[in-house]
């Protein structure tokens, strides 16, 4: 699976991408045909702490997931996004099961 993560109007460090790629890659034990996964993480303009925003889309055969969640920390809505998607990508597979 390639991941591509890109940061908007800031540079996100190595510490937190590598985070982002091994919660990203553990999506691989839930649906196994997942070609890419696309992550941008954004800081919002606003007053509340919960001003950062991580969107993950990923694409499998056929369709996409996407999830987007903001929080207080890249790591904490990065875990809810990662969280989304395996809800998403199980039910995809029971589909294709059933």
């Amino acid at each position: 699976m390639k991941i591509n993560i890109s940061s908007v109007h800031f540079k996100a460090d190595q510490k937190l991408e590598i985070f982002i790629t091994e919660k990203v890659e553990k999506l691989n034990k839930v649906h196994d045909n997942i070609i890419a996964a696309d992550v941008i993480l954004k800081l919002e303009n606003s007053e509340k702490p919960e001003n950062k925003t991580a969107e993950i889309r990923v694409s499998i055969r056929g369709n996409d997931a996407l999830a987007s969640k903001t929080a207080k920390t890249f790591e904490e809505a990065t875990d809810e996004c990662v969280e989304a998607l395996r809800r998403q990508l199980q039910k995809v597979k029971e589909k294709a099961r059933g």
